[in-house]
C-alpha cells in the first residue's frame, strides 16, 4: 500500500512511520507540506497517487498556504482516500476555542474558558475567571506560549499587547492539580497506551517543557473519557490530556490531532507508528 506522510520535515517521528511502515510491507513517501502542488483540469495533485494518507505536521505558513494544504486534504478525502485524521478533525483540533466548545457540547468537562478580541473583554471576563487564569496562544502545542497570570496589572499590560496585535485572547480558570496530567492515545475506539507526566518544577506538565513520563493504565472511566474526547473533536487518532482537578474531577484540558509519541513508546514500551499504519491500511481496506 502507497502511504503519504505529510509533515514539515523528516524528523523523529516522520522516520519512526517510515521505518514501521516499511516494516509492515508497505511504500510509505515523505512529503513536505510546502512543496505540494495542484492541477485542476490536467493532472491533479501529488496525493491522487497515494492509497492512504498520514497528515504528521501542519508546517507555520500564511493563511492562504495553509488554507490551501488543508484544500488538499479535503480534496483527497472527498476522493475516497482515507486521511489520518480527517481534515475536518485537523480544523477543529490545531484550534483550542473550536476543541472546547465541542467538548463542551459533547458533556465533557474543560476548564472554565472565555475567548475575546479585546482587552476589555479579557479584564473582565480575567475576573469571572477568579484572577488565576492560564493564557493559551489559540493555535499551538507542547505547553509553548502558555503563562499563568495571576495579577490584574499584568492582565491588563498582556491583553493589550495581543489585542494591538490582532490576536485572540483565550483564558482558561487556572486548575490546581497534583503536578501531573494524564496523556492517552487514542486509536480507534480503544486507548493503546497512557502515561503520567509529572511536571518538572512548573505547573506545565509537558515532556517538552520538562515534564517527566511514566506509563499508567487507567482507570474506565477515564479511559472511557479519553475515547469520548476524542470523538467529540472526530479524531480516529488523538492525543487527549486528562487533568486531575482538586475536588476529584477530571478534566479534558487537550484533543491532539497530530499528536506526538516519542516519550510514550519509551515509556510504555510500545510501537506508537506500527499500530498507527495498521489502523491506516486497515481503514483503507475495509
Amino acid at each position: 500500500m502507497r502511504i503519504a506522510i505529510l509533515s514539515g520535515g523528516t524528523g523523529w517521528h516522520v522516520q519512526d512511520v517510515l521505518r514501521a511502515a516499511h516494516e509492515l510491507g508497505h511504500e510509505a513517501t515523505a512529503l513536505d507540506f510546502r512543496s505540494l502542488s495542484a492541477s485542476v483540469h490536467t493532472a491533479g495533485d501529488v496525493l491522487a497517487a497515494f492509497d492512504t494518507v498520514l497528515v504528521r505536521t501542519m508546517p507555520a505558513g500564511s493563511l492562504e498556504q495553509v488554507v490551501f494544504r488543508m484544500d488538499l486534504l479535503h480534496e483527497a478525502a472527498a476522493r475516497g482516500t482515507p486521511v489520518l485524521n480527517p481534515p475536518r478533525a485537523v480544523e477543529v483540533c490545531v484550534d483550542k476555542y473550536l476543541t472546547t466548545a465541542r467538548l463542551a457540547r459533547a458533556g465533557i468537562a474543560t476548564p472554565a474558558t472565555a475567548v475575546c478580541q479585546r482587552s476589555d473583554d479579557a479584564m473582565a471576563s480575567f475576573a469571572e475567571l477568579g484572577g488565576d487564569v492560564v493564557l493559551k496562544p489559540l493555535f499551538g502545542s507542547e505547553g509553548r506560549g502558555m503563562c499563568r497570570i495571576t495579577d490584574a496589572e499584568t492582565a491588563w499590560r498582556t491583553f493589550r499587547v495581543l489585542e494591538q496585535t490582532g490576536q485572540v485572547i483565550y483564558l482558561q480558570r487556572f486548575v490546581r492539580h497534583p503536578g501531573w496530567d494524564l496523556r492517552a492515545f487514542v486509536i480507534g475506539e480503544r486507548v493503546i497506551a497512557a502515561m503520567r507526566r509529572t511536571a518538572a518544577a512548573d505547573w506545565r506538565t509537558n515532556v517538552a517543557q520538562g515534564g517527566t513520563a511514566e506509563r499508567v493504565t487507567l482507570s474506565p472511566e477515564n479511559e472511557a473519557l479519553a475515547i469520548r474526547a476524542a470523538g467529540a473533536v472526530g479524531c480516529p487518532v488523538a492525543g487527549v490530556d486528562l487533568l486531575p482537578g482538586p475536588d476529584g474531577e477530571m478534566f479534558v484540558i487537550e484533543v491532539n490531532a497530530v499528536p506526538g509519541w516519542k516519550a510514550l513508546a519509551s515509556a510504555c514500551e510500545i510501537d506508537v507508528a506500527k499500530e498507527m499504519v495498521r489502523f491506516l491500511t486497515r481503514e483503507h481496506s475495509s
